[in-house]
């Protein structure tokens, strides 16, 4: 099940909402815990078993370790915890390109591919996952005692309005939340104006861009003006998709009298790649951050060895979107542009706005969507290629095929302008001075008061397409 679906708007939900208000507070979570197995079991029944022994087996690891917490026997509970957790993740999101690509060398040298039966992928399993790695690392580091109420426990593994595709929660920061939190009015309805302001990100601009997108990248052969065209859309859908759906997320979490991680940040003003990780993801990115790049010793031992810190930890964050080399090299790209930022010591920390340092990010970052969004290096390269080869001095180059031309509409290409000014507008009123901010919150009010037209119009829209998938799902 999905948030921009008509099953959840208008059967889920509202069902939801009314037994959890009726229910006594002592039992809100046993109704969250239940309501979010059942968003889950949507999708498929029997991997819910595999989520339950995730949970189940993340809340004995965490009392074992707490147990031992003054001996190394808790180091070794957190090491089983940690590799089962990871073995988990491996087997279902790799295993299916592990043996793909083992079988290419293999039929490369001349030799029988081995045979394997494909592997399904859980939906949400990444984000799960991390959770609970973050929550026994937590109670091993001693900055959480762990938690003796098992339904409170897995209500947080499996709070269904983060359950598919983030914020990445923290029990830690959620664990007094779940014992006193706080339901009004006044929270209900700025998570309800939070919620509506998400949706209409995602179905009324990120999924009018996508047919652009899909157009651009379907093209075998695309002039320069196709793949910039599709390297800006997919720019734009991406933010406006993955930015939407965690706003739903965090709108569905006050309704419910929880306060989440934001996730997002205006990333697309930024001035370097390290702030733009600031800014994009955060949640993510905090989470590498602190339990993988400080793990692995962060910058406490060397230069050469902070580099290498910095340039696995893009490289597995990439690696962690999926199974497939254009992640890869996507971290890499973000790898390596980190260290090169370090070592000519990029100051990421300015206030005042530089254009040249905005558009050479900008286009960094765009470029890096470029493979991400590729559904194979051939792919990518090909788009790379379109948009840099030659032929762009020539102005005939930058016209659009004619398959693509017939296939957009200007409707679609109005909303890519206006996604522009919005993030734009959004993004450079805390970099302006005092008396341009009066002006720029004339622009927001007016776009909140539109907030309620709008979500009614992408519910409209929603029924019509009836289906509309997050892109952060496949993740």
């Amino acid at each position: 099940m999905v948030f921009s679906s008509n099953v959840f708007l208008f059967l889920f939900l509202p069902a939801f909402l009314t037994i959890y208000y009726l229910t006594p507070n002592r039992a809100k979570n046993l109704i969250i815990l239940l309501a979010s197995y059942a968003f889950y079991a949507w999708w498929r029944v029997d991997f819910l078993l595999l989520f339950v022994a995730v949970t189940l087996w993340n809340y004995l690891i965490g009392i074992l370790i707490f147990r031992n917490l003054d001996s190394e026997k808790a180091k070794t509970w957190l090491i089983v915890g940690v590799v089962g957790n990871l073995s988990t993740l491996g087997y279902f999101k790799y295993a299916n390109f592990g043996v793909d690509s083992f079988n290419y060398v293999v039929s490369t040298l001349g030799f029988e591919p081995f045979s394997f039966a494909s592997v399904i992928l859980p939906i949400g399993i990444s984000f799960y996952i991390f959770q609970a790695i973050s929550y026994i690392i937590d109670v091993y580091r001693k900055d959480t005692p762990p938690t003796t109420h098992v339904i409170d426990f897995a209500a947080f593994i499996a709070l269904f309005p983060q359950l598919i595709a983030g914020p990445v929660l923290r029990y830690k920061d959620l664990a007094n939340q779940f014992t006193d939190r706080i339901h009004s009015f006044e929270t209900f309805s700025k998570g309800a104006i939070r919620f509506m302001q998400g949706f209409i990100s995602k179905v009324f601009i990120a999924d009018s861009i996508a047919p652009i997108v899909d157009a651009c990248y379907a093209t075998a052969n695309p002039t320069t003006g196709d793949a910039w065209l599709g390297a800006f859309a997919y720019t734009a859908q991406l933010f406006f998709d993955f930015a939407g759906y965690s706003a739903m997320a965090i709108g569905l979490g006050l309704m419910m009298g929880f306060r989440f991680i934001e996730n997002f940040n205006n990333p697309y003003i930024s001035q370097s790649i390290t702030e733009f990780w600031r800014r994009w993801h955060i949640s993510l990115s905090s989470w590498l951050r602190d339990y993988l790049y400080i793990s692995m010793g962060g910058n406490r031992h060397g230069t050469v060895k902070t580099y290498r810190n910095l340039f696995m930890t893009m490289f597995l964050g990439g690696l962690w979107h999926g199974a497939n080399w254009t992640f890869v090299i996507w971290g890499c790209w973000h790898g390596i542009i980190l260290c090169i930022e370090r070592a000519l010591g990029v100051k990421t920390d300015i206030t005042h706005f530089n254009i040249m340092r905005w558009g050479l990010t900008f286009l960094l970052v765009m470029l890096g969507w470029v493979i991400f969004r590729a559904p194979d290096v051939a792919t990518a390269f090909g788009f790379y290629n379109a948009m840099f080869n030659y032929a762009m001095f020539n102005i005939s180059s930058w016209s659009l095929s004619d398959r693509i031309a017939e296939s957009i509409t200007s409707m679609q290409v109005t909303l890519l302008v206006v996604s522009y000014l919005v993030v734009f507008v959004m993004g450079f009123r805390a970099r302006i001075e005092r008396w341009a901010q009066k002006n720029i919150r004339f622009i927001v009010n007016f776009s909140q008061a539109l907030t309620i037209p709008l979500f009614v119009l992408s519910m409209l829209k929603l029924s019509a397409q009836s289906f509309s998938p997050f892109l952060y799902f496949q993740f």
